[in-house]
């Protein structure tokens, strides 16, 4: 089984449309997927219920403070949601399942500044997870996209990619579904920023 953490203590950057995103492409390619949503706001479990039944099935995976179990047997890939603050008992039990973490990052100072203790944490723990941070809403040929790998490169941790701004995310996430759900032509930019991402998340 592979888990798969979506972490950054700062909320609205992403978090659960790159969660959401990466449990559609483990159920495109056939594999038993469950999200986790570990958020108050349960942004991840209101995007499962809008699903339509003739996708690929993705189960839903509840998460309370202190509930923080294996998941049921079968289930091959884990993708967990976190909340915005995420911290205590509720990380360290996250961290302990975990086989990666996925950090979304915009690259503003101040989203920089929000999460670099966070960051800095993350890269001390002594958990076999592995780190990366995706630059999210990012244009990978801007300054900013090189200030935000010099700053993630300093702590020692890989940036797995950038994930440009668009609305195709936004208006897939509002009928439930994902890049891998609709015909590729229509989100072959989008796609082509996940390949290396992909081949990240899914090396055990």
């Amino acid at each position: 089984m592979l888990v798969i953490a979506v972490m950054n203590p700062k909320g609205g950057v992403g978090k659960s449309t790159f969660s959401t995103n990466l449990a559609g492409y483990f159920a495109s390619q056939g594999h038993q997927v469950m999200l986790g949503d570990a958020d108050a706001q349960h942004s991840s479990r209101a995007w499962l219920s809008l699903r339509p039944a003739h996708l690929p099935a993705i189960a839903g995976w509840e998460i309370s403070d202190g509930n923080i179990v294996k998941p049921p047997k079968g289930t091959s890939h884990v993708v967990i949601d976190t909340p915005a603050g995420i911290k205590g008992n509720k990380l360290d039990a996250i961290l302990k399942i975990a086989h990666k973490v996925v950090v979304p990052l915009q690259a503003s100072m101040f989203d920089i500044l929000a999460t670099e203790d966070f960051l800095k944490k993350l890269a001390k723990r002594d958990e076999k997870c592995e780190v990366g941070v995706l630059g999210m809403r990012v244009n990978a040929r801007t300054k900013a996209a090189d200030q935000l790998a010099h700053y993630v490169t300093q702590l020692g941790l890989p940036v797995l990619g950038y994930l440009r701004d668009t609305q195709n995310y936004i208006q897939l996430a509002a009928h439930g579904a994902t890049l891998w759900d609709v015909a590729p032509s229509k989100v072959e930019k989008d796609l082509a920023q996940w390949d290396e991402l992909l081949s990240w998340v899914s090396k055990k």
